[in-house]
This record gives structure tokens, C-alpha cells and sequence, in this order.
């Protein structure tokens, strides 16, 4: 279970940003695009989106904003700002390289272990 939890945390700001990216979105709708896209595959915390969003906050990637829900209730909407939209360019195109760099190494391994 650990190896889940570090590969998620790895990635979760990477799919955050891939949303924000998309439109502004509060907590609870990221968590449950992410589940949804993923068919169930990946899912992330309310928790652990907060965090992650909080340190994008510090960071100046993301902004929020309270937005009146019905009578009484607010939500916080995040906002991908522009220092955050080249961010998730270069850390998606990094993202890709892994991927296709562990996908040729896995590949490699399973021709030679074939031979």
C-alpha cells in the first residue's frame, strides 16, 4: 500500500493542475473528476487535494476564491494562474518523459527476460 500512496502523492499535483488547467473547480469536484476519469482507478482525498492545493497557493500557481453557493453557503474555487499554467506545461511534458522512459524500460526488460 505504500508504493499507491507515494506514486498518488507524486501525481496528484499533476492532476489537479490538468483540472485547473481545464476550468476553476473547488475540492470536492477535483476529487471526484479525478475518480471518475480514472474509472475509479485513482483516488485522491479531500485531504490530500487540500494540501496539495494549499502549497500550489503558497507557491503563487493557484488562486482562490469564495464563491455563494445558495442562501448561506460558500465554496473555494481554485484558479490555475498563468505562473501555474506554464508549471503544469513543463512538469506534463516531464510527466510524459518518465512515463514512455519506465514504459521502454519495461518493455527492454521483458524482451531480454524473453530471450
Amino acid at each position: 500500500m505504500a508504493a499507491k500512496n507515494t506514486l498518488t502523492t507524486g501525481i496528484a499535483e499533476l492532476l489537479i493542475l490538468s483540472i485547473l488547467n481545464e476550468k476553476d473547480s473547488y475540492g470536492y469536484e477535483i476529487c471526484k473528476i479525478i475518480k471518475e476519469n480514472s474509472d475509479g482507478l485513482i483516488s485522491l482525498s479531500y485531504n490530500t487535494t487540500y494540501a496539495a492545493t494549499c502549497k500550489m497557493i503558497d507557491s503563487g500557481l493557484v488562486t482562490e476564491k469564495n464563491v455563494k453557493v445558495g442562501k448561506k453557503r460558500t465554496r473555494i474555487y481554485f484558479h490555475l494562474e498563468d505562473k501555474g499554467r506554464d508549471y503544469y506545461n513543463k512538469l506534463y511534458e516531464t510527466y510524459q518523459n518518465m512515463s514512455l522512459g519506465v514504459d521502454k524500460i519495461f518493455h527492454s526488460l521483458k524482451e531480454q527476460n524473453e530471450e
